[in-house]
């Protein structure tokens, strides 16, 4: 009766009349620059985002990290603003900053009251061109990307069982190697490649704004304008394609370190976020791995108590394919073969018996729910609009919640039929080995 009522009342909160399209202003500079403005005037604050169509695919190999080491030089020093002056100028101001790096683009984020909303315009537009950027000092900040490194994947059992898994799930696409660069690149990098990457891609040409709150659009694109309308286009910069060669069967990798439990990571490679099968996927993963209730938490860690943990996750937010992930941490004294068997086993389930209608329509209500609550901050309203322009164009905002409400069992059972099968998957496994006494 209890699931009923929530499920009731989550269909009428988040149904369809509920969904609007996103009222976005569009505007392109003459010098190539895209600038999306969302008003939103519940509170008097404002996040200013500045995107770049650049990431992890566009390195090559034997130069990989170059757009996360970029992403912590942009925070040492102009030639009007020394080292750190940028940060401490926006948090005396009352704000926040921070920036990320992925694959696919690097972002800078300022979360600002809305009437100092020209004080990160003015620094954003200053670091997009005057960068210091000196051998020492690259190098320095490159220790500290090294140590970082260090932290999260060779001191981290189940992150470096992951970073070895897509490296061998991608034969000779970019996405094989880390955001964070190999450690070996890492150490023999040259500060010239560095300089040549900010050069190349840091333009406005192949960058987006984003602003969102309380903000008045013609006094934005005003001071944008004067601004970032100076500064010269840079060189046309190819679109980029990366194409992977087919699979042609399973691929196992094990990894023996340090570590209390062992640990299972299968990846399958699927579409991403413009196919058409993309929302079956995600209704499927929300399924296998949507709360306590899910089927993969249910079967092995209550019922089987095989695993203190047990999940999965669908990657569609690429330009190309990318992995569905399953992945379990055998509980104590638990073979992790068994472990793996019983991962396997709910998904042959789902392929022979399509989920019930219940268990769809509650992991549709859940995607919504997530989707639309999430975009109570004004930060997040951004990171939604950035992250889906950059893959596909903004616009495709609009069409993603329809498409999720379009999934039936029979299309979880078909896309689980299509691609979480042995040719297209990686496993990786954990091998404990006892620590070593210092």
């Amino acid at each position: 009766m209890r699931r009923s009522t929530v499920l009731l009342l989550l269909l009428l909160v988040f149904s369809p009349a509920s969904a609007r399209a996103i009222n976005v202003t569009e505007h392109i500079l003459q010098n190539g620059l895209k600038v999306l403005i969302l008003e939103d005037h519940k509170a008097p604050t404002a996040t200013f985002q500045v995107w770049y169509r650049v990431g992890s695919r566009n390195e090559n190999a034997g130069k990989t990290g170059l757009s996360h080491l970029l992403e912590h030089m942009m925070f040492k020093g102009t030639r009007e603003h020394g080292p750190k002056t940028f940060s401490q100028t926006i948090q005396r101001a009352g704000g926040t900053d921070n920036a990320f790096t992925t694959h696919e683009y690097t972002g800078y984020f300022e979360l600002i009251a809305s009437d100092r909303i020209t004080l990160p315009i003015r620094l954003e537009a200053d670091r997009m061109q005057n960068l210091v950027l000196t051998p020492h000092g690259v190098l320095s900040e490159r220790d500290v990307v090294m140590e970082e490194r260090r932290m999260r994947y060779e001191d981290d059992p189940q992150n470096l069982v992951h970073e070895e898994v897509v490296a061998a799930a991608f034969k000779n696409h970019p996405y094989r190697w880390p955001v964070i660069g190999w450690m070996s690149d890492l150490r023999t990098l040259n500060p010239d490649d560095l300089i040549n990457h900010y050069r190349s891609y840091y333009a406005p040409n192949n960058a987006v704004i984003i602003v969102v709150g309380d903000v008045n659009p013609e006094v934005i694109l005003r001071e944008i304008g004067e601004t970032f309308g100076r500064i010269s286009k840079g060189p046309a910069i190819p679109e980029g394609s990366a194409a992977e060669d087919g699979q042609y069967g399973e691929k196992r990798v094990t990894v023996k370190k340090e570590a209390e439990l062992p640990y299972v990571l299968a990846a399958y490679k699927t579409p991403s976020l413009r196919h058409g099968d993309t929302f079956a996927l995600e209704v499927l993963g929300n399924i296998l791995s949507g709360g306590r209730s899910s089927r993969l938490h249910h079967s092995l860690v209550y019922e089987k108590q095989l695993a203190l943990s047990a999940w999965a996750s669908y990657q569609n937010m690429y330009r190309d394919d990318n992995l569905f992930y399953l992945g379990a941490t055998a509980a104590r004294g638990k073979d992790i073969a068994d472990v793996e068997k019983a991962l396997s086993d709910e998904i042959e389930k789902i392929k022979k018996e399509p989920p019930s209608d219940y268990e769809v329509k509650k992991a549709k209500n859940q995607i919504e729910a997530s989707f639309v609550l999430e975009q109570d901050s004004i930060y997040m309203q951004a990171r939604l609009i950035g992250s889906f322009e950059m893959i596909g164009g903004w616009r495709l905002i609009d069409t993603y919640l329809e498409g999720v409400r379009k999934v039936t069992p029979q299309d979880v059972r078909r896309v689980a039929e299509k691609y979480l099968v042995a040719e297209r998957r990686t496993t990786g496994i954990l091998v404990p080995l006892e620590e070593k006494k210092q």
